[in-house]
């Protein structure tokens, strides 16, 4: 018999990662990949003294804790992490570039996986109206979802193919890209719809609902959290941020306060489900929906590895209104901790920890609110564009390249998009007409840098950790003309049209710090220093799996997750 490299090479990873004299029948049952929005890699340790048994603690006493992991890729944002974390690659090559790019084939500003040709399911589950687009998604035309805006393969979909399909493949969360990037291509994935009150799916996914789900929305556990309050969980005198509840810079949305209890008015209110993801019922609803999910789709019940994408979104929800330090964030960790260990417990009871891979990473960190920094001596603060002179600035640029028309089409985080006019004229020295337009950016309030496409193509930036990251999130036909870094702790306090207290999005440490924490299936416990990247997940699980790497995969195997 002879033996291929590749399968001689297969055999020795193999042998290192389940232990000697283990067999590919031993591989994990399931894999849980958990992503917790907006979790700055600081934060599961930070009330490490009241966490519970079993939740964040079991991850980070009997798991691998990386404490130096980061993003690479400069636009920390959510669709943008999520993909990266589930294909392995930056950006530049899944080409989720952000949440809303500019399309200039379609002529708009196209949300990230609006997809017209699959639509919201309705019927089945009870979802007789178009799914709700949340303040993200204002610019999508089409209320339809589906992962074919992404452009390479997921850890998810090699999984399908090298069992040839056997496997299940899943992906759940609030958040509709958070559920479609980590169910990729070949799998299923779900999602809470505000409007409708219910976990919902696309065409892309189904002709109709399952029963498991029809009956999971039909007991109606979003409704039974009407007329409750969001409650501490322990004693307020036990917090670190009990002194500080209603900071002047926390908003109060929709009567949902700035100070504990934050009630959630009525179930039939007009804003209930919006303040149930607001608060930490929208996380437990959405682990007690994977809980169902598990047991009817029979995941981790034969030999053949499943994976289950878990995204929760509330911590960031709660992080864009109050801000990472401050009470609502500290309660909510503490609650997610408890939510964690309950869905910890129920895996252990179907499949069993020992046969589960647990790996629990971040979309992204988060700024502190500026008020809170300026309280400390810190430096931060809000960038205002409209007190910027920029009239003066369009003057100065159309008149040295002779130019007259608009100049920009718009600007969709982080991307400034030159007008299609501009674009289309032949006599324009691009590279110079962009550098132009970024020496005049660098000059306004709160922008640090501005990074030109065109020097990118030519590879005429200085060499740095800020150019590779924005390279990392260059698409050639998805990314705009000019890249836009504000200055560390300044940001837009606007989320799509409300006033919030922190926003995320930039190149900085705080936002590109996240946890990486692996746990279950025989992992060692121990402490990890050095610095890691997001794309060494996916890699990681495809050689634990035996599966090829995804198609666009950037990243380094975590040795320590094999034993080595």
């Amino acid at each position: 018999m002879f033996f291929s490299a590749r399968t001689i090479g297969f055999a020795i990873v193999l042998t290192g990662a389940l232990g000697a004299g283990a067999t590919a029948q031993e591989r994990p049952r399931l894999i849980l990949q958990i992503t917790v929005d907006q979790l700055r890699g600081d934060l599961p340790t930070r009330y490490f003294d009241r966490l519970g048994e079993g939740g964040f603690r079991y991850l980070l006493e009997d798991g691998i804790h990386y404490t130096n992991a980061h993003h690479a890729h400069a636009n920390t944002e959510t669709i943008v992490g999520h993909t990266t974390l589930a294909t392995g690659a930056n950006p530049s090559a899944h080409g989720m570039v952000g949440n809303l790019w500019f399309d200039r084939t379609l002529g708009r500003t196209v949300y990230n996986i609006e997809d017209p040709d699959y639509t919201i399911l309705t019927g089945g589950a009870g979802v007789d109206a178009e799914t709700e687009i949340d303040p993200t998604q204002k610019a999508a035309a089409s209320d339809g979802r589906s992962p074919r805006t992404i452009l390479t393969t997921t850890f998810g979909d090699e999984l399908s193919v090298e069992t040839a399909g056997g496997a299940n493949v899943f992906g759940v969360s609030i958040k509709d890209r958070g559920a479609v990037s980590m169910a990729g291509h070949s799998g299923k994935a779900f999602w809470f719809s505000k409007s409708a009150g219910q976990f919902v799916t696309s065409s892309y996914y189904y002709d109709e609902y399952p029963d498991w789900v029809v009956e999971w929305n039909a007991k109606g556990l979003p409704q039974g959290f009407g007329d409750t309050s969001w409650e501490l969980l322990q004693p307020v005198e036990t917090y670190m941020f009990g002194d500080r509840d209603d900071q002047p810079w926390e908003p109060d949305f929709a009567g949902f306060g700035a100070t504990f209890p934050h009630p959630l008015g009525a179930a039939d209110g007009k804003y209930f489900t919006t303040l149930l993801t607001l608060s930490p019922p929208g996380d437990a609803m959405t682990a007690d929906f994977a809980k169902t999910l598990i047991d009817r789709e029979g995941l981790g019940d034969d030999e053949i590895t499943d994976f289950l994408g878990v995204s929760f979104s509330v911590t960031d929800y709660v992080g864009h209104f109050f801000g990472p330090s401050s009470l609502e964030s500290e309660d909510n960790l503490l609650q997610l901790d408890r939510t964690l260990a309950d869905l910890f417990s129920y895996v252990d009871q179907e499949v069993g920890l020992d046969k589960t891979l647990i790996v629990l990473s971040a979309d992204h960190g988060a700024p502190e609110a500026p008020g809170f920094l300026e309280e400390i001596g810190g430096l931060g603060g809000y960038v205002t564009p409209d007190a910027w002179d920029a009239e003066a600035a369009i003057a100065r640029i159309k008149a040295r390249f002779d130019l007259s028309g608009p100049l920009i089409q718009g600007y969709d985080h982080p991307y400034l998009n030159l007008a299609d006019e501009v674009r289309a004229n032949e006599g324009i020295d691009r590279a110079a007409l962009e550098t132009a337009i970024a020496e005049e950016l660098v000059g306004f309030d709160g922008v640090a840098f501005a990074l030109p496409s065109a020097r990118l193509r030519e590879g005429s930036l200085p060499e740095n950790a800020l150019t590779r990251a924005v390279l990392n999130n260059y698409h050639p036909d998805r990314s705009g003309d000019i890249y836009l870094v504000f200055k560390p702790g300044w940001f837009i306090n606007d989320m799509d049209g409300l006033s919030v207290t922190v926003t995320h999005g930039s190149p900085w440490r705080y936002d590109t710090f996240v946890p990486i924490l692996v746990a279950g299936y025989g992992i060692k416990p121990q402490t990890v220093s050095r610095r890691v990247h997001t794309v060494d997940v996916a890699l990681t699980l495809a050689t634990i799996a035996g599966t090829p790497p995804p198609s666009g995969a950037a990243g380094e195997v975590l040795l320590e997750v094999l034993g080595e």
